[in-house]
């Protein structure tokens, strides 16, 4: 029977890259069978990617950045824009600000949630008198992590040791966070300002277990309480594809599937070293080497693919992670430890092999190792990949002394699918009241 209460609108507006787009949407999916009816705004390129299919009450609207001679239309997302023009991409989404209140003037929704790179959103919300939610598209781990090296100024002092910066990984992430700097200085609600401009709570994707020391901290340091929405893993899809139709006459559990997700890139030495890896240690693999926007696909090892051909693949394109992972012919998943590739891992019941190469992937390795779902491959003093180390990961995974991390990654999975409907009774709860208190 169809409700009579009039719908709750929500305006959701996430960061421009994919691995916050697709979280956004899945949550948007669950909110809008929940009487929300969702105004969804992204640039044109990223919204295009995700109008089949929706329901009614998924309204798409289009967020237009300024026009900059080198960076046209179709570089106004993180996957496909060339890696040297992100801060120009930053930069003209910051420039977005004016547009965006335009849109929140216009539709008046009943609330907006909100993404980590858009302060500006909240405040002009605010304007509007408005309630503001922020979602986190990474878990309560990494989000207290940096917020304790932001209002610090160190990592040593973070209360849980299992999670420390290694020499090389605190001078990576300062350079690969520079271009972030100037933005900070403009807008002190940049980066974790977000949390204290959110409506008396802030919603993270994950959900509790190895997160709720962690999630503690982290409602102590923003002053909010945090709520779990739950992993929001997309349905698998890829049925027909012949990825799925060479996966599914492979033995069960004997296929490794290796992805870096769309916008981290191996440099030509990473993928040597792996390549190596993968020759010594003799598993079947699905490897998916997309270069980078612009760029010629990497060269592999002379006759790699020719010697492998029998036991794996190389993939150059887009491939359907979930499908992928659904199917009972993965043993293991070597990643960059995304949170949402560890999330879509665990939530198929799949370890994982962590090769983390920045941000918040470093931190998620380390909760990785901690929970007992996985193993991370062993890396020189300047953060350096060896042949042996990739195999040795990956031995420890693929093997047979795997079936202690399998059983592991089931009862986490349990856990998963246990509790992500009573996350969203909860979300949905919450939001409701904020709405209503308008």
């Amino acid at each position: 029977m169809a409700s009579n209460t009039p719908s709750l609108r929500i305006l959701m507006f996430p960061w421009i890259a994919h691995s916050h787009l697709f979280p956004f949407l899945e949550l948007a999916k669950k909110l809008s069978s929940r009487n929300f009816h969702i105004h969804f705004c992204s640039t044109p390129i990223n919204l295009a990617c995700i109008k089949n299919n929706l329901p009614n009450s998924i309204e798409l609207v289009e967020l237009n950045l300024p026009s900059l001679p080198d960076l046209p239309p179709h570089y106004h997302t993180n996957k496909n824009v060339p890696p040297h023009l992100m801060p120009l991409l930053l930069q003209a989404f910051q420039m977005s600000a004016p547009v965006f209140t335009g849109i929140v003037a216009s539709l008046e929704p009943d609330l907006l949630i909100y993404d980590a790179f858009q302060p500006w959103a909240a405040k002009a919300a605010a304007t509007y008198n408005i309630p503001a939610v922020f979602f986190s598209t990474t878990n309560s781990t990494s989000l207290a992590f940096f917020h304790h090296m932001h209002t610090h100024k160190n990592c040593e002092s973070f209360p849980h040791s299992e999670i420390r910066l290694r020499e090389y990984e605190l001078r990576d992430l300062i350079a690969q966070s520079a271009y972030m700097e100037e933005v900070q200085d403009k807008d002190e609600g940049f980066a974790f300002g977000v949390l204290r401009l959110s409506s008396e709570i802030v919603l993270v994707k994950s959900c509790g277990g190895i997160e709720d020391k962690y999630t503690d901290y982290l409602s102590k340091l923003s002053e909010r309480r945090v709520l779990f929405t739950g992993v929001l893993v997309p349905k698998p899809e890829g049925e027909g594809l012949e990825i799925m139709k060479w996966l599914r006459e492979r033995k069960p559990r004997s296929v490794l599937y290796i992805s870096f997700g769309s916008e981290n890139y191996l440099s030509k030495e990473q993928m040597v070293e792996i390549a190596k890896g993968l020759e010594k240690s003799d598993v079947g693999f699905i490897w998916v080497a997309r270069p980078p926007a612009g760029e010629a696909a990497r060269e592999l090892p002379e006759g790699f693919e020719e010697r492998t051909k029998k036991r794996g693949v190389v993939v150059r394109e887009w491939a359907v992670q979930a499908a992928i992972l659904a199917d009972e012919g993965v043993g293991g998943f070597m990643t960059h430890c995304g949170w949402s590739s560890v999330s879509e891992s665990v939530w198929f019941g799949v370890p994982v092999v962590g090769m983390p190469l920045k941000y918040d992937q470093t931190v998620n390795a380390r909760m990785v190792v901690e929970a007992g779902i996985g193993v991370e491959v062993a890396r020189g003093g300047n953060g350096e990949i060896d042949g042996g180390a990739v195999a040795e990961a990956v031995e420890k995974v693929m093997g047979k002394g795997g079936e202690v991390i399998r059983r592991r990654v089931g009862e986490w999975r349990k856990k998963m699918e246990i509790e992500e409907v009573g996350a969203i009774d909860q979300v949905v709860k919450e939001l409701s009241r904020l709405c209503a208190n308008k």
